[in-house]
């Protein structure tokens, strides 16, 4: 990964959770840091490219809405940008507030971009500590945007820059703090799908490994139809075919069956899967908008046995 690369997936992700705290109501996930990391010319830009890029995405709606940018914005960004990154982190961070009032001391965010969790919720500084993991280049541009943007690193917050999917270890959490005899939640969000299943299966061994039983995780994965699946307006097609041309191939897809199978493998016992239909239920129902739960895409919240 490139650093411009790893810039352009965090300011794209942020700018989707930024646009919808500032412009969609009612709220899925309000994420009203998210702004304060892009500047007003990342935003123009994102938004610009993105209103060139509507006919890839759909030439009907190009000349339904031509001449109507901000139709066009709310189109592409309300049907292909930002559902699934809404609604997974709702979930996540629903589990979490839960799983804290169970005993969890200690958050894991795998492939973290510019979360604000942290930011968010200054209340946890004494209760929780936070190890967010990305690659070198993300963790460098976001200690760049928390100066830019005058937040203070405080003392619960522990960046470490690692190329997880590659090697996971733990000696990097320690080396920050981390201690494995406490009950920790992770999450892995948006990073299944570039994985093989063997990568997969030794990230998930390795991540649970070392910690205790009552251990939780949530992750999203994508489901068997994945690659033959078109989607609203050829949405999940043309993830697809986006994550190719950016270099970065989707890999994976499970049953249900065959995922079950692999967090039993972990010693890892689900507690609760969403369906896409289920997410829809949760999170979108009764809109009046774009927004609609994304197909082929699922959830888990699984504990350590």
């Amino acid at each position: 990964m490139k650093k411009d690369e790893s810039s352009l997936t965090s300011l794209i992700s942020s700018f989707g959770r930024a646009y919808h705290s500032q412009f969609d109501e009612p709220k899925i996930f309000d994420d009203h840091i998210a702004k304060d990391f892009i500047s007003q010319h990342e935003f123009h830009d994102i938004k610009e490219n993105m209103i060139q890029g509507i006919q890839f995405f759909n030439k009907d709606i190009a000349e339904k809405f031509k001449g109507d940018k901000e139709e066009i914005l709310k189109w592409i960004t309300q049907i292909q940008l930002s559902p699934t990154p809404l609604a997974r982190a709702a979930y996540l961070e629903k589990v979490l507030h839960h799983e804290i009032q169970l005993g969890v001391k200690q958050y894991v965010i795998l492939g973290a971009g510019l979360d604000t969790f942290c930011f968010r919720h200054p209340e946890l500084k004494n209760i929780l500590d936070i190890f967010e993991i990305d690659h070198p280049a993300t963790q460098e541009f976001k200690k760049k945007r928390l100066a830019e943007a005058h937040f203070e690193i405080p003392s619960h917050l522990h960046l470490i820059s690692k190329d997880f999917t590659n090697h996971f270890s733990y000696q990097d959490l320690i080396d920050k703090g981390f201690h494995c005899s406490k009950k920790t939640f992770f999450s892995l969000l948006g990073v299944s799908y570039y994985l093989t299943k063997e990568e997969n299966a030794r990230l998930m061994q390795h991540v649970m490994d070392d910690v205790p039983s009552g251990s939780a995780i949530v992750f999203d994965y994508a489901d068997e139809n994945l690659f033959k699946e078109k989607g609203i307006s050829n949405r999940v097609e043309n993830m697809v075919k986006m994550a190719a041309a950016s270099g970065e191939p989707m890999k994976s897809c499970y049953s249900y069956h065959e995922m079950e199978k692999m967090l039993e493998k972990s010693g890892l016992l689900i507690v609760e899967h969403l369906s896409p239909a289920e997410i829809h239920e949760l999170y979108f129902k009764d809109r009046n908008d774009y927004l609609a739960a994304f197909e082929t895409i699922h959830y888990i919240h699984a504990i350590k046995k």
